[in-house]
C-alpha cells in the first residue's frame, strides 16, 4: 500500500467499495454499502473488472472483445447504480478496469486513499461463498489493506436495512 488511508483527513471522505460482477449477491453488497454510506456520510465507489482476452493474434479482435466486455460492464454498473439510488438515494462513482480481478481491486484501493471498506456479498448456494470472498477473505485477509465487510447473500432488503441503517 502506498501510505495511510486519508478517509477522515480534512478534505477527504470515506468510501465504501463494491465489486460489481453480475452475480445476484453483488446487489446485496450494493444495497448494504449504499445504505451504510449514506448513514455514515460516506460515499461509494463501484468497480467492474473486465477479463482481458486470451492471446489473440489478430489485430483488432482483442480490442473489439475488450470493448464489448466494457459495454457489458457499463450496463452492470448502471444496474447497480439504480440499486444504490433506490436503496439510499446515493449516486456512486463507477470504475471499469481490464485485468485480473484481485489485482484490479488492490490497485484501485492503492490509488484512492479514501476507500475505507471493501463490501462483498457471499453467495448462498451450496458451491460456497464465491471465489472473490474465498480469496480475499481467506488467505489474503491478513495482508489486505482495508477491512472487508461480507454481507450474507441470503439477506433481504429489509434485513440489510435493519443492519445498515
Amino acid at each position: 500500500m502506498s501510505g495511510k488511508r486519508q478517509s477522515y483527513e480534512a478534505g477527504h471522505r470515506p468510501k465504501f467499495m463494491v465489486v460489481v460482477d453480475g452475480t445476484p449477491e453483488c446487489f446485496r453488497a450494493v444495497h448494504f454499502a449504499s445504505r451504510r454510506a449514506v448513514r455514515t456520510a460516506a460515499s461509494m465507489i463501484m468497480l467492474a473488472v473486465v477479463d482481458p482476452p486470451d492471446n489473440f493474434e489478430w489485430i483488432g479482435v482483442g480490442e473489439a472483445m475488450i470493448e464489448e466486455a466494457r459495454e457489458e460492464a457499463e450496463k452492470r454498473l448502471e444496474d447497480a447504480a439504480k440499486e444504490a439510488r433506490a436503496a439510499a438515494g446515493l449516486e456512486p462513482e463507477r470504475v471499469i478496469r481490464v485485468g485480473e480481478r484481485a489485482e484490479a481491486i488492490i490497485a484501485l484501493i492503492n490509488e484512492d486513499e479514501d476507500i475505507s471498506f471493501l463490501v462483498l456479498a457471499a453467495g448462498s448456494s451450496k458451491d460456497g461463498p464465491g471465489p472473490l470472498v474465498s480469496t480475499l477473505a481467506g488467505k489474503a485477509a491478513s495482508t489486505f489493506p482495508i477491512p472487508i465487510v461480507i454481507v450474507p447473500g441470503s439477506l433481504s432488503d429489509e434485513e440489510i436495512d435493519a443492519l445498515a441503517g
